[in-house]
């Protein structure tokens, strides 16, 4: 049987309280709401936090609501809450893609929209997905909130902006008129990570695109993005060519490896397919 090491633990009330909590624990404590990442690893003693910071009962941080022209998720946020929020999906379908192939109901009922993130997983398909939405982070200290371009979030591998003493406390997602947006996935399973995914959000305006987001995830792209299949884009009118050019591009910028999950190559034509599909979907749901 598989037990952690020995911790301590508490039950914080509010935010402020949280981050009271942080600054007295220390480097070594860490957040747990929904668990599915951390508590596995410290069975497996490869996390052995000090301290267990509980932030279930924080209503505040489980919020999804329209503010001004942006879409603010909460990062307490179950993966089922977003899913089965039409203000969210409503505005854009790529989290109804997506939640719909994280895990299994079991998990998307408990596990968090911030813990995803600040996993740091390099094939977490939030990431991938708030990437390509260009979201921004908030995020919140003794010294007050600040706030981090979601592509800068993520400084590597289980590595997040996320500093000792601080706390993810939402996400931010620019509103933009004339945008859609769709998330693949090919998965070995049901509720697997992926082999690869792609997310696209396009905006069209006269006729061209105006912007583009792609996110990739599992398949080693820096940033979870295609920032130069993106620049492609811009500027020209969208249609099947310039979509599977853009999935080229943004394959070959993609750095696979090799694992259990499929070769380098495979996960590569994945890439630059699953790009084309997501912005051929995206684009017809504007």
């Amino acid at each position: 049987m598989q037990v952690p090491a020995r911790f301590e633990y508490e039950r914080a009330d509010s935010v402020p309280h949280a981050l009271e909590l942080l600054a007295r624990y220390g480097p070594e404590a860490r957040i747990v709401a929904g668990g599915h990442s951390l508590i596995p690893m410290m069975k497996l003693r490869l996390a052995q936090p000090e301290a267990l910071i509980d932030i279930n009962g924080l209503a505040e941080l489980g919020r999804i609501a329209v503010e001004g022209d942006e879409l603010a998720i909460g990062a307490l946020v179950r993966h089922a809450e977003l899913l089965d929020s039409t203000t969210a999906t409503d505005l854009f379908p790529i989290f109804r893609d997506a939640e719909r192939v994280i895990a299994d109901p079991i998990v998307r009922n408990r596990g968090t929209v911030g813990g995803s993130l600040c996993q740091g997983d390099p094939s977490e398909d939030l990431s991938a997905v708030f990437s390509a939405l260009r979201a921004r982070a908030v995020i919140q200290g003794a010294g007050g909130q600040r706030t981090v371009p979601i592509r800068d979030f993520h400084h590597g591998p289980y590595e997040t902006a996320v500093g000792p003493g601080e706390l993810l406390v939402q996400l931010r997602v620019p509103i933009t008129a004339g945008t859609g947006s769709a998330y693949e996935k090919v998965e070995r399973r049901v509720g697997d990570w992926p082999v690869a995914a792609a997310g696209a959000v396009v905006t069209v305006r006269d006729g061209v695109i105006a912007r583009a987001g792609i996110g990739l995830t599992a398949v080693g792209a820096e940033h979870f993005c295609a920032p130069e299949a993106e620049s492609y884009l811009e500027g020209r009118p969208p249609g099947e060519e310039a979509f599977a050019q853009a999935g080229r591009i943004a394959a070959e910028h993609c750095d696979p490896h090799a694992d259990q999950r499929g070769p380098a190559d495979y996960k590569r034509h994945l890439a630059a397919e699953l790009t084309r599909r997501a912005l051929a979907t995206a684009a017809e749901r504007i």
